[in-house]
């Protein structure tokens, strides 16, 4: 049998059979150039991708956790990474404004800085003295902040999940996690917020007409019980917690979601107004 050598276009390596022992170029044969094969790759392109996110996100949903723990142990092959399904999902998600969990508009920012009176003092200040320097009355500044801020918020949502990440270290010091694989966990949280406390829930109140009987009550009572059964379910499955422990620190990490969110917007308002 003759053997062809060939040379590498990539890096110039003399080589025989298909691929180069080198950097691993495949040689391109005419077959691969056909209307049929360019076809074949895009259909394996598409359901490759489509049954690896559908299987990923089906996981978050049934088995909180569970996607997590497979990632930090090494375990990555049949399943979207957390990070590239949170990015997918930060995409989808501002397609959906309606509820606004990680954005927050002008307004929003204002009422709730009220729990804090200094800091309401502190926001309407600012506001007040920025919208002077621009020139423009409150209405054209919320419009424009608005806009601006909605940008800035895709940017920035991975510091809502370092931050919450941090009491993890605390609460499950004697698991020997890295703080990454807390950051990897609280990534899952977000995902699965964004799913269905954002993008599911914004379809269903635009197609049902249930959006009429939401407001911040029922909101947050939404909130909490998704949450709450995120955080329970999922440190089953990662740190192998149960019992009243389970309880009480799923009880804790709630109340820290709500402390991580409003510093996220902080610091989100801070920014918005430097960048206008």
């Amino acid at each position: 049998m003759e053997h062809i050598a060939h040379t590498c276009k990539s890096c110039g390596n003399v080589f025989q059979g298909n691929f180069c022992n080198l950097c691993g170029e495949k040689i391109l044969h005419a077959s691969d150039r056909s209307f049929k094969r360019f076809a074949e790759t895009i259909f394996k392109s598409i359901t490759f991708a489509d049954s690896k996110f559908i299987k990923t996100l089906w996981l978050v949903l049934k088995k909180p956790g569970f996607l997590t723990k497979q990632f930090v142990e090494g375990k990555r092959v049949k399943y979207l990474k957390p990070l590239s399904l949170f990015l997918v999902l930060n995409l989808a998600y501002f397609f959906f404004p309606v509820i606004q969990l990680f954005n927050a508009s002008l307004n929003t920012q204002l009422r709730s800085s009220s729990v804090l009176l200094y800091l309401r003092h502190l926001y309407s200040n600012v506001v007040a003295t920025k919208a002077s320097t621009m020139g423009v009355d409150l209405a054209a500044f919320s419009l424009i902040y608005n806009l601006k801020t909605v940008g800035l918020a895709k940017l920035m949502v991975m510091i809502f999940v370092v931050i919450a990440s941090l009491p993890l270290n605390l609460l499950y010091f004697k698991r020997n996690r890295f703080f990454t694989d807390h950051i990897d966990y609280m990534v899952e949280l977000a995902c699965f917020n964004l799913l269905v406390n954002a993008i599911v829930l914004s379809i269903v109140t635009a197609f049902t007409g249930l959006g009429n009987y939401l407001n911040e009550t029922s909101l947050t009572i939404i909130f909490i019980a998704t949450n709450l059964y995120f955080l329970i379910r999922a440190s089953v499955q990662f740190y192998d917690e149960k019992g009243w422990r389970l309880i009480l620190k799923s009880i804790v990490m709630m109340l820290f979601l709500k402390v991580a969110l409003e510093l996220y917007r902080s610091i989100l308002f801070f920014v918005t107004i430097w960048s206008l």
